[in-house]
């Protein structure tokens, strides 16, 4: 992805029976479980990040389960699968998976950033030959607004609020995002607080005292 590339919000419904997050869910007996993020990580594994009731952390002793985060209300954990069809076609088309919602069965809702809408095509093509037929419920061009921004600006902070950049926790880290993007990390802040500094001044300067 680069940021001259048109950049597409996707959301799908596909019937998943091959998710490993399900499938760990399901295996520990945790029906309230929202997968969060998908990541291919450099070894070749996929990473899946889950957030699902407090009340269920008792279910996850003994497995290979990093918790990240809890509270009283849910926790955020962490495993490490081979992946499954459907995200390893989005990975490997270079999308990047917003989120993934479980909304009954094996019906998933994933909503992803798809760089160019022939990747969108492709994505969509490969997991109908692979038998899952995909219903498109969304699907969304990023267009730029003309204003305070430059089109740079607006495209690097767009992609950094939709990824979780600024999520608390975060979703995904500077090097990453910026990898993503196609610059070094230092390009990244640059950009980033420039556009930071100018949505500030237009805000604060709109406002009497």
């Amino acid at each position: 992805m680069t940021l001259e590339q048109a950049m597409y919000h996707v959301t799908i419904e596909v019937e998943n029976s091959q998710c490993r997050g399900l499938e760990l869910m399901s295996k520990l007996g945790i029906n309230d479980c929202k997968l969060i993020d998908v990541r291919r990580l450099p070894e070749g594994s996929v990473r899946h990040l889950v957030r699902f009731p407090a009340s269920e952390l008792r279910k996850t002793s003994g497995e290979n389960l990093r918790v990240l985060k809890s509270s009283k209300g849910s926790v955020l954990a962490s495993f490490k699968t081979e992946g499954c069809n459907v995200c390893n076609t989005m990975l490997s088309q270079g999308a990047f998976l917003i989120s993934g919602r479980h909304i009954g069965g094996y019906r998933m809702v994933y909503e992803f950033i798809a760089p160019g809408y022939e990747v969108f095509k492709q994505i969509v093509a490969t997991l109908e030959s692979l038998g899952f037929k995909p219903r498109i419920l969304g699907l969304t061009k990023h267009e730029h607004k003309e204003g305070v921004l430059t089109e740079k600006q607006e495209n690097v902070l767009w992609l950094s609020l939709k990824m979780g950049y600024f999520d608390t926790p975060r979703k995904i880290g500077t090097r990453e995002l910026a990898k993503t993007l196609g610059i070094v990390p230092s390009t990244f802040s640059e950009i980033t607080r420039s556009g930071i500094r100018k949505l500030l001044e237009k805000y604060f300067e709109s406002k009497t005292f």
